[in-house]
């Protein structure tokens, strides 16, 4: 099961797509809801916390060991 913001920032017409040829659950988080994904949202907060302004990467690697590490 995948739960999204209605798929706002992706593309419109292949995400659809491609969760129903591999017959994926998908529920839509209703607008102005995001706590309906609190998990996410959380998530997020954290990364923003964790990340902006703070840490610099030059390369992905790095960046997703300080990500491991936290």
């Amino acid at each position: 099961m995948i739960v999204s913001d209605n798929c706002t920032e992706l593309t419109p017409n292949a995400i659809p797509r491609w969760r129903a040829e591999q017959k994926i659950e998908w529920h839509d988080i209703a607008p102005g809801k995001q706590m309906q994904n609190g998990f996410v949202e959380s998530l997020d907060g954290r990364m923003r916390h964790e990340f902006l302004n703070e840490t610099r990467f030059q390369a992905i690697s790095p960046m997703l060991s300080h990500l491991i590490a936290a």
